[in-house]
């Protein structure tokens, strides 16, 4: 697999992503949904409809899209195909700078896509880059709770999904990697907070865009060696970024889980509020590519929880 790991930030030019094509199992009912811990009933053919149309715009802007699911032997595939939650790869690993680490699963339904893509992701990297002896102490640690702000710092919330445990064990392998600090936020435990990317995102060198109870959030500021206290906005700023709080944000998946194709381009829900975009001076420039994705979403992710970038610009 020809592919430099190359992350050191949100918003620089994708050159290539991992996806997974969605479950071949339907979610049958509202209850059913509910049950999983899903929004809504999923019909997969439609769902696999929303991802290839999705894989298709990735492609279209030059990007290389890597699925997976394609790469698993046979008897793996069996099992991996019934896995409804397979598609959200986000949380899997994360690139930090040239590094791979991997994630570990908040929850037994989802442990076996992190053993089986981390197995495979051993035979596509060499052990200096993928790390996979690092989840060794974590106990949750889904990376949809974790952005690369810059070559600076990393955000992290702690929450349903993510324990502060294994962000202790994790910092170690961050600060090898490269970056300075680690800033960590608790957001409420509420199924619209599972993740941090479904209440802020980067949109952008320089723009950062978050609900607005944020605001009111202190950040744990963790470096190599000490830690001290910011509010949220406060440690934004100081690492570069102008920070728009909303209460705008309406779909926790469609409105604020987009992705930043390159610095000028974001690949965005049809479904999303664009609203959010069109009354600030730097964001109304930003181009938005649309994907109709609804179906997916329907599943309790949105764009970003379904594209884990490996290279970026």
């Amino acid at each position: 697999m020809d592919i430099h790991p190359n992350c050191w930030n949100e918003y620089g030019e994708l050159k290539a992503v991992i996806v997974c094509s969605p479950s071949h199992l339907d979610v049958a009912d509202e209850q059913t949904a509910k049950d999983v811990q899903w929004e809504k009933a999923v019909k997969q053919q439609k769902a696999r409809e929303n991802h290839e149309g999705m894989i298709g715009v990735m492609e279209d802007a030059g990007v290389r899209v890597i699925d997976y699911s394609v790469h698993l032997s046979r008897e793996e595939l069996l099992l991996n195909e019934k896995l409804i939650n397979r598609i959200f790869v986000r949380d899997l690993a994360c690139v930090f700078g040239n590094t791979i680490l991997p994630g570990a699963a908040g929850t037994s339904m989802r442990r076996p896509e992190y053993f089986q893509s981390h197995h495979l992701f051993q035979q596509w990297f060499d052990s200096k880059t993928f790390r996979l002896e690092a989840n060794n102490d974590l106990k949750a640690l889904e990376y949809g709770d974790v952005m690369v702000l810059n070559k600076d710092a990393v955000f992290i919330n702690s929450g349903i999904r993510t324990s502060i445990e294994s962000i202790e064990a994790l910092q170690e392998s961050i600060f090898k990697a490269g970056f300075q600090e680690i800033g960590v936020i608790d957001l409420p435990r509420r199924p619209d907070t599972m993740h941090l990317d479904m209440n802020c995102n980067v949109a952008g060198e320089n723009v950062f865009i978050g609900k607005s109870y944020m605001s009111y959030l202190p950040v744990q500021v963790v470096t190599e060696n000490s830690f001290r206290y910011e509010m949220t906005t406060d440690f934004l700023k100081r690492h570069g970024f102008e920070v728009v709080w909303t209460s705008d944000i309406k779909h926790t998946v469609a409105d604020i889980n987009f992705l930043n194709l390159n610095p000028e381009t974001l690949l965005v829900s049809t479904k999303a509020n664009k609203s959010i975009f069109k009354n600030h001076s730097i964001l109304k420039k930003k181009k938005l590519v649309e994907v109709e994705v609804e179906e997916l979403e329907k599943g309790g992710g949105g764009i970003r929880c379904m594209t884990l970038p490996l290279e970026r610009e």
